[in-house]
């Protein structure tokens, strides 16, 4: 996808989080805490572009699954096209119906979850509720890492994932358009 169409997506949809995609700084910063050697599912929350996705392929082993859950249709099918594999699965629904979506479909509950979508946009239960279903769908020892702009404040995730995974950690990627805080969060 063109930046000029990442930036009408923008414009247009208020759920996509941010102006521009995320830079290869932020890409790596998030992956690297991925170990790619054991990891038999990823789930990808708001693929976007897909800068993510492309890295993940990259990395990935042969026999690994990718599911990504995008709700902007024009990003959605930029999707479609750009990763045409059998090892991805894409979806054009809402996060909110992750469980619906991955049970039973995978072989095996996901290792890790990386999420771009905006949680500061989302109303108290809604959070809650995709967090909660984050945490069920994990594999154990799972992770999710979540990626926001770098002005979050700690009700918008943090305090969230507190309450459902036993280890929460998060730091900050400057080298991005905005800064970005990351959040690790192991089930």
């Amino acid at each position: 996808m063109s930046t000029v169409n990442y930036v009408k997506c923008f414009l247009r949809d208020k759920n996509v989080a941010s102006i521009t995609p995320t830079s290869p700084f932020g890409v790596k910063r998030v992956c690297k805490k991925i170990d790619f050697s054991q990891a038999n599912v990823i789930v990808e929350y708001g693929p976007g572009a897909g800068v993510f996705t492309e890295y993940l392929l990259k990395k990935m082993r042969p026999g690994a699954h990718l599911v990504l859950i995008e709700r902007n249709k024009d990003m959605f099918k930029c999707l479609t096209k750009a990763f045409r594999s059998e090892r991805v699965h894409i979806f054009n629904d809402s996060v909110e119906n992750v469980g619906a979506l991955v049970n039973g479909q995978l072989p095996g509950k996901p290792d890790y979850i990386i999420s771009g979508i905006p949680f500061s946009y989302l109303d108290q239960q809604t959070r809650q509720e995709i967090i909660h279903q984050t945490h069920q769908i994990l594999a154990e020892n799972g992770k999710f890492l979540a990626y926001q702009t770098f002005y979050q404040k700690d009700d918008h995730l943090f305090v969230h994932l507190e309450h459902f995974f036993r280890n929460v950690k998060s730091e900050f990627e400057l080298l991005n358009i905005p800064p970005m805080r990351i959040y690790e969060a192991v089930k």
